[in-house]
């Protein structure tokens, strides 16, 4: 059992909701990232999912785009978010992990990566991109290193597929809310539920419902379902709107705080 799996079980057997708060590393410049941070966790965050800025982030609406390019016309680098990661985890004992796609990953070297992230204090990886069904040599460099890997599910992910990622998760199930990508919404679509029943009842893996997760309300909504919930595009978006660093940690501060007294 890797630890972020021991950790998610324990937060499910006291009944705790989880709150999973993803952020851009170096937005919105690498000196920010770890304040930001920091107010992430006095907000009551649960997980961090620290994210690899890349140039092509597929599963990305426009909020996470943006913050990715600014990101990289910063400087930051795949190395330079390690050592963010590094920074994060001598200071806070809650667990983070990388959460990025294939080619700068593939690029970097999965042994190499999975090494320096476990040295980093990194608990594991989201890769959006990753097929299951062609995970292997990937997983096993994770495991190596006593890291997890988690994969994402969505509404039209058929249940061969679901069997798959249920039987290689060592840490939890990403589920996508909504076929699309990334990006608030005020509102999620009754077909969501239906997919979270129907994925609650395939897999014991906890279940982190992600994508469209805009206020504190639908982070409620669907939490219900599943065993907490993931917020990216909606925190961001909070960043950007502020007048500088200073208000932004006080917006992201007091936004995951109602996240989690609302889960």
């Amino acid at each position: 059992m890797t630890r972020l799996r021991s950790y998610l079980d324990s937060k499910r057997q006291g009944g705790d909701k989880i709150v999973s708060i993803y952020l851009t590393a170096g937005y919105p410049t690498p000196d920010c990232t770890p304040r930001l941070l920091d107010s992430i966790v006095k907000g009551g965050a649960d997980l961090i999912e620290l994210g690899v800025p890349f140039s092509d982030p597929m599963a990305d609406g426009p909020t996470i785009q943006e913050s990715s390019q600014k990101a990289l016309d910063a400087g930051i680098t795949l190395q330079g978010t390690l050592d963010i990661a590094s920074d994060f985890t001598k200071r806070h004992d809650i667990p983070l992990l990388l959460m990025g796609y294939c080619n700068p990953f593939q690029r970097f070297g999965w042994e190499k990566l999975a090494k320096a992230s476990a040295e980093a204090g990194a608990q594991g990886f989201i890769v959006p991109d990753l097929p299951p069904e062609e995970s292997a040599g990937v997983q096993a460099a994770v495991d190596a290193e006593g890291l997890s890997l988690t994969y994402l599910v969505s509404p039209n992910t058929p249940a061969e597929r679901v069997k798959i990622v249920n039987e290689k998760s060592t840490g939890f199930i990403y589920a996508v809310s909504l076929t699309g990508v990334t990006g608030a919404r005020e509102s999620l679509p009754e077909a969501t539920v239906a997919f979270l029943k129907r994925l609650r009842s395939q897999t014991d893996h906890p279940v982190l419902v992600g994508f469209g997760i805009s206020n504190p309300t639908t982070a409620k909504e669907m939490s219900e379902f599943g065993d907490g919930v993931i917020i990216g595009s909606a925190l961001i978006k909070r960043i950007s709107e502020s007048p500088d660093v200073d208000a932004a940690c006080k917006n992201v501060e007091e936004f995951v705080r109602s996240v989690k007294e609302a889960v």
